[in-house]
């Protein structure tokens, strides 16, 4: 999760997984491509806030690409 938690890692068009809101006690991973990063602080010690490009909001678990 430590990638997640730094914003100088996160960029739209990054492949991650979230966690939504609904879905933090279970911890249900949610895939998909970041549209906008909604956390302004540099640091979030539960994962950067992003909404993706189908429109759903949560926080960053792990970046999917591994080209980094």
């Amino acid at each position: 999760m430590d990638d997640g938690q730094y914003r100088k890692n996160i960029y739209p068009g990054l492949e991650v997984a979230i966690i939504l809101k609904k879905d933090q006690r279970s911890g249900k991973l949610t895939y998909g491509i970041v549209k906008d990063i909604l956390t302004s602080s540099p640091y979030h010690s539960r994962g950067i806030k992003v909404r993706l490009e189908d429109g759903q909001i949560g926080r960053v678990a792990s970046i999917e690409e591994a080209d980094l």
